[in-house]
């Protein structure tokens, strides 16, 4: 077993459980006898020890600042059984919590790190889930990780495998980075036509086109906050992707709604969903457009709504972005403020994970000020139940949402 050696003092983070060992607190590398090369397999398992030899845990080797993604802290080795006693605990408590129902079939069931699986995503829908490697090491288990979903979650009988766009950038990977690792369902679905339901209304789910695994599972509860505001009201959902937001806006009986993104695909999509909800809903339209420009077009023509939701997509990926990231939140929510009646809300997010709840609270509040209109916040909104916080790993907490009243 190749072995992680730590530097003096090294060990502190990961007495405390953090999953992560950054590449600069490693003093040396001991290979594995059999081993090929100067450095380890790019997603090995290896060993992590103390200055002093204690064995301090275990886990997936990677190329960069984070050089070890921990599995499995202690002296002991993953068993045998390791992926499916892990999927089996994160499938508990998706169950527990309420999630698993025959009014709801969509929901997260492993969240990376807050499950205890770093470098690993997985999102349930229907028979079918979805799973994203975020590391190599998490690529190489792809089949025994899927087999384990299987065996532990009763309503799932095929594993999507969806990888092209989350795998390290420079890694050299072999194998399949997209395709089904596992399929035994009776009857294959004509067209690839999926549906899934939240809440009891039902969405068309493209994981096989779509962005991340196919729909915004994080959301979830929020869209039901806006589905309690939203009776009689206009309501405004921009970047509003396959239109979660509006269609719960409708079903909370909005007198009009309003979907908007740049995506024609997406808007495709929106209006697909509605139809399959509301066939008889007149009160709903939806537009492909810029966002900036379509605001400001709105806005010249004194168009404006009772609810407007701002979810847009990652503004920064990187700590590098996080400078411009801020004067596009300010920029967009200042043109949002201004087209909001008096009494009116602002539901608005970042899910830039870069981005601070204290910087993102204050580029809106700049925005506010800028157009000239008080606000207050009624909701401070973060990610739901299935995307669990490792309590030792803060860097898990990325979505943050305010709800605002606007005088």
């Amino acid at each position: 077993m190749t072995t992680v050696c730590l530097k003096a003092k090294k060990e502190q983070s990961l007495l405390r459980q953090h999953p992560w060992v950054f590449s600069g607190a490693i003093e040396r590398i001991v290979l594995d006898a059999d081993h090929q090369g100067g450095e380890p397999y790019e997603g090995e398992l290896v060993c992590v020890e103390s200055k002093s030899g204690d064995v301090l845990g275990w886990g997936h080797w990677q190329v960069g600042s984070i050089a070890v993604r921990i599995l499995q802290f202690g002296a002991e080795a993953p068993a045998e059984g390791f992926w499916r006693e892990r999927i089996g605990e994160a499938y508990k408590v998706r169950e527990a919590i309420g999630l698993v129902r025959k009014d709801n079939d969509t929901y997260r069931l492993v969240h990376g790190e807050g499950d205890g699986l770093p470098g690993l995503i997985v999102d349930v829908y229907a028979d079918t889930a979805v799973m994203q490697a975020h590391s190599v090491g998490m690529h190489l288990e792809r089949v025994r990780i899927a087999e384990a979903i299987v065996a532990e979650v009763p309503q799932v009988e095929a594993v999507y495998y969806k990888s092209d766009d989350t795998l390290p950038f420079k890694a050299k990977i072999d194998g399949e980075k997209v395709g089904y690792i596992v399929d035994s369902r009776k009857s294959k679905v004509e067209n690839e036509e999926f549906w899934a339901k939240e809440n009891g209304l039902e969405f068309r789910i493209d994981w096989l086109r779509g962005q991340k695994t196919g729909f915004f599972i994080d959301q979830r509860e929020n869209r039901s906050l806006v589905e309690r505001y939203a009776k009689g009201k206009d309501v405004l959902n921009m970047f509003c992707y396959t239109g979660g937001f509006s269609l719960y806006a409708l079903r909370g009986g909005a007198k009009r709604v309003d979907s908007v993104d740049v995506s024609e695909k997406a808007v495709d999509l929106v209006e697909v969903n509605v139809a399959r909800n509301f066939p008889e809903a007149k009160n709903h339209t939806a537009v492909a457009a810029d966002a900036f420009e379509y605001l400001s077009k709105m806005r010249a023509q004194g168009r404006t709504y009772n609810i407007i939701i701002l979810d847009p997509p990652a503004f920064a990926k990187h700590r590098d972005a996080v400078k411009n990231a801020l004067r596009g939140y300010q920029r967009i929510n200042a043109k949002a403020i201004e087209m909001i009646r008096e009494g009116g809300l602002l539901f608005t997010f970042s899910c830039s994970q870069a981005v601070d709840k204290e910087a993102f609270r204050l580029a809106v509040f700049s925005a506010a000020a800028q157009v000239g209109r008080k606000v207050r916040i009624l909701h401070q909104l973060h990610q739901p139940q299935d995307h669990p916080i490792n309590i030792y790993h803060p860097e898990g907490e990325y979505l943050k949402g305010l709800v605002l009243w606007v005088e």
